[in-house]
């Protein structure tokens, strides 16, 4: 059976009417589900680069443990060496062990340099890592009070959400498609989730723009949908709003 006009604007007002409930559980929740979601990121992001820094670490501490290798193995050599220019036979023998002296002790000089610039590195990555673990501390407090409070809230309002979704399920297939595309767009594109609105004090509830009283008498007639010449929503006389809470 094909709906009258009144019963058009009375559907779409009353899917309005339960979204702006939706919407109001929504704003009391407020900025916590992103604030929790960005908190998140930051533990995330936090933990990794802590990784980061760890391996860093571990890996200066093994090049520090090879260099000390590679020092007590050309103090090994220059004892060997230093044996056999006892057992030189001629000056040539004597200049080429003098020289492999001299290579492993510059070996042992520049593996000696590289283990103060790796304890320098230590030194000032374990600085940055101890305040990187400070902050990821305070971001988990932090994440898990934001926590604490968006699972009070969503507790509080869970049920009634739930069932005002529930309500907007077996609201949407009442409203003809074009008529419900329209009032998605209006949602869509107003700030305040506002599609369809009455008229208060002569004037349209959602732009607060006046409305001209021949306007508002066709409006009250409820024979055609009409919308606000100036913000495009849907126009409602305001004892259909009236009506609404007497039935609520």
């Amino acid at each position: 059976m094909e709906q009258t006009i009144e019963q058009k604007l009375k559907a779409l007002f009353d899917l309005q009417t339960i979204h702006t409930k939706i919407d109001k559980i929504r704003q009391i929740r407020g900025e916590l589900p992103m604030e929790v979601a960005d908190l998140e990121d930051d533990v995330a992001g936090l933990e990794t680069r802590i990784q980061k820094i760890k391996n860093e670490l571990d890996d200066l501490e093994d090049d520090i443990v090879t260099r000390k290798n590679l020092i007590r193995d050309a103090q090994a050599n220059i004892k060997k060496y230093e044996t056999q220019l006892n057992e030189v036979k001629n000056n040539r023998e004597y200049d080429a062990i003098s020289k492999e002296i001299e290579i492993q002790g510059l070996d042992i000089q520049v593996s000696e340099k590289k283990i103060r610039e790796f304890g320098f590195e230590i030194s000032s990555k374990t600085q940055i890592y101890e305040k990187a673990l400070a902050d990821l501390e305070g971001r988990k407090n932090d994440l898990d009070a934001k926590k604490a409070e968006l699972g009070t809230i969503t507790a509080e309002t869970e049920k009634e959400e739930s069932e005002l979704n529930a309500q907007a399920e077996k609201a949407i297939p009442t409203i003809e498609e074009r008529l419900l595309i329209a009032y998605n767009r209006l949602r869509k594109n107003a700030k305040n989730g506002l599609a369809v609105v009455t008229i208060q004090r002569d004037s349209c509830s959602g732009c607060f723009n006046q409305i001209p009283p021949q306007r508002q008498s066709d409006i009250r007639q409820r024979k055609k949908i009409i919308v606000c010449e100036h913000c495009g929503r849907i126009l409602v006389d305001e004892q259909m709003g009236v009506e609404e809470e007497q039935t609520a």
